[in-house]
């Protein structure tokens, strides 16, 4: 091969992106990362539910036949740090045919919850595959020998395919005691003894209560989950406000508006509560809550307490965030695709990431044009990302060429987008020429938060990388990898299963 086939044969367009555009293809396992960390199964600006099924349906097969073992810590690393369900679970239901023995390594750290094993065994027949053989039955088992009252009162039935009775039918678990035993008949639909279930016998006496006193009597003794008690009973403001001491943080996050309608927040003492709730550090770290969800909070909520409250909540989210270096230009695509969901986390990262560098990088927003948007470092994240709309098509060069133009010399540039050219000169042309130009040495990342799995960059290239996904880690990967750290299929690589 000639030198010159060798050093400009790698950067010629492999593919072409939804608008025609050119585009490049990278590695099916950077293409498996997108996938579980981006891909949630629902419709998108340029892509229907049917056709993301079928995508990721053939890249989990495809990864099953050819590095089962990458697969395997790619569905832990998208399940738990990556904080997403379905994609993980569909890879795992895949897996299970293929290396069961790696599927039993990796089960109990994707199938965390009931909702999870629901998921599953709905994915597996959905794939045609029945009870799925004995690899499958004998995790089931496992996990279902560690159900207790509280998950059977909150996750049984539900609306989803598989209820854990269904679960319990299906791969018929031994009870180990008496209570195991009542409670899987319990969830069977069967005659229990509830003496030994007091959680199910208060969810029970609760369905008979005729007062308002003794529902929130029973509430209280049972300790019972408000998905529970708002399936088994409509509730009064006095029963929200008894459910309201109960609930996780992330419940809490998603029923203010329910809590606010029902007058629960006119009592000063809940709203205090509530406020703090949202506000306490450890609480938001072990609550694994994306970001977004904050916003869109954010947007539906009006009461100024609560307002207030979620703006701290994500100041406190990002705190941990390391150092990225001052010298960098963060880009955030406003273009039309990216209304919704996209730019609701993408102007969380972008205005977290500004943050963290004090306020002296760049931050433009772009569509076919740049606008210096100059956020302050003063006002919250959430108060400046509610101001940012979508709008326009996408010219995912025009921000480099302003770089250009303006002569201005950074370390590192960092583009939120959904990658979707539609017009002007794409990314990489334009980051060649910065490079050529300005700085030789100058870092690229790309924040990708869609499923598309065409790419602006070729993989060559060792100065640019990938971060793809919804969960504040996604900002960290960018932190250490200024520094030297390692990109994120080699950070799946290095995680090690217990043995």
């Amino acid at each position: 091969m000639s030198v010159a086939k060798k050093m400009f044969a790698s950067q010629l367009p492999t593919a072409f992106n939804k608008h025609g555009f050119p585009a490049y293809t990278r590695s099916e396992e950077e293409q498996y990362i997108q996938t579980l960390l981006t891909n949630t199964l629902g419709s998108t600006f340029y892509a229907g539910a049917g056709e993301l099924l079928e995508d990721a349906a053939a890249l989990h097969t495809v990864m099953a036949g050819k590095n089962p073992e990458f697969m395997a810590k790619a569905l832990v690393f998208a399940r738990n740090e990556g904080l997403m369900r379905l994609q993980p679970l569909f890879g795992l239901a895949i897996l299970s045919a293929h290396r069961p023995d790696l599927f039993a390594k990796v089960f109990p750290s994707v199938v965390r919850i009931p909702s999870d094993l629901s998921d599953f065994l709905t994915i597996l027949k959905g794939l045609g595959r029945g009870e799925g053989g004995r690899a499958v039955k004998r995790q089931v088992n496992r996990f279902l020998a560690n159900v207790t009252e509280y998950w059977a009162l909150k996750y049984n039935g539900r609306g989803r395919g598989y209820s854990l009775g269904d679960a319990i039918a299906t791969a018929h678990p031994k009870p180990q005691d008496l209570q195991q035993q009542a409670l899987y008949r319990y969830l069977r639909g069967q005659e229990a003894n509830l003496a030994l279930l007091p959680q199910v016998e208060a969810l029970e006496q609760l369905k008979r209560a005729e007062t308002e006193a003794e529902q929130i009597a029973w509430i209280g003794k049972g300790r019972l989950p408000y998905e529970t008690v708002t399936g088994a009973i409509k509730p009064t403001r006095a029963v929200w406000e008894a459910l309201l001491y109960q609930m996780p943080t992330f419940a809490l996050l998603r029923h203010l508006n329910a809590l606010d309608r029902a007058g629960v927040f006119e009592n000063r003492t809940n709203l205090d509560y509530v406020a703090a709730r949202l506000t306490d550090r450890e609480a938001l770290r072990k609550s694994s809550i994306l970001p977004f969800r904050f916003a869109a909070a954010f947007r539906q909520i009006q009461r100024p307490e609560l307002r207030d409250a979620l703006r701290e909540a994500v100041e406190l989210t990002f705190g941990h965030l390391p150092d990225i270096g001052d010298n960098t230009a963060i880009f955030l695509d406003v273009s039309g695709s990216m209304d919704g969901e996209y730019l609701q986390i993408g102007s969380v990262f972008a205005l977290a990431l500004y943050k963290k560098t004090n306020g002296s990088s760049l931050f433009w927003l772009f569509d076919t044009e740049v606008i210096h948007a100059m956020p302050s470092r003063h006002d919250s994240i959430l108060t400046q990302a509610d101001r940012i709309h979508a709008r326009g098509g996408t010219d995912t060069g025009a921000p480099v060429r302003g770089l250009i133009k303006q002569q201005k010399r950074v370390d590192q540039i960092i583009i939120i987008t959904d990658e979707q050219q539609n017009s002007g000169s794409p990314f990489y042309t334009e980051l060649a020429n910065y490079r050529a130009k300005i700085n030789p040495n100058v870092k690229a990342f790309i924040v990708d938060i869609s499923p598309y799995r065409h790419a602006m960059v070729p993989p060559q290239d060792a100065n640019t990388f990938y971060i793809y996904g919804w969960s504040d880690q996604v900002l960290s990967y960018i932190a250490q990898t200024v520094k030297g750290y390692r990109t994120m299929v080699q950070r799946v690589e290095a995680i090690h299963f217990d043995s």
